[in-house]
């Protein structure tokens, strides 16, 4: 059975969808911008939004039992693709070996001060 998770420690996901699934051993995460949620604001910076990103998939993940070690599949969505070496720069921060199965997209719609979105598949 699928189990909704949802956790202050990240930003508040629109009525449209939920921070994230619980179903079949895995945790699906939706999309997650780089807002900070103490402030409610995008942080600044293509490097910075990556890790914010990330650091609102770890507290997602936490929140379900898992962590970003167990993660198996990602998304990089990207503003403008000539903001990728940037955002690889920092990933690798966070995934310096084992990093999981990723892929890109350019982001379909255009947010102010939106440069990054990551969703992310991991285990439970």
């Amino acid at each position: 059975m699928a189990q909704i998770i949802a956790t202050p420690n990240a930003p508040k996901a629109p009525p449209c969808y939920s921070q994230a699934v619980k179903a079949g051993g895995l945790i699906f995460v939706s999309g997650t911008a780089p807002i900070d949620p103490e402030t409610g604001q995008f942080v600044t910076g293509v490097e910075a939004q990556v890790a914010q990103s990330l650091r609102n998939i770890s507290a997602i993940l936490e929140a379900a039992g898992s962590s970003l070690h167990k993660a198996v599949s990602a998304t990089l969505i990207l503003a403008n693709e000539d903001d990728f070496a940037a955002a690889n720069e920092e990933w690798m921060r966070w995934f310096p070996e084992n990093p999981p199965a990723r892929q890109g997209a350019k982001m379909p719609v255009h947010i102010r001060g939106l440069k990054v979105s990551i969703a992310m598949v991991a285990e439970a």
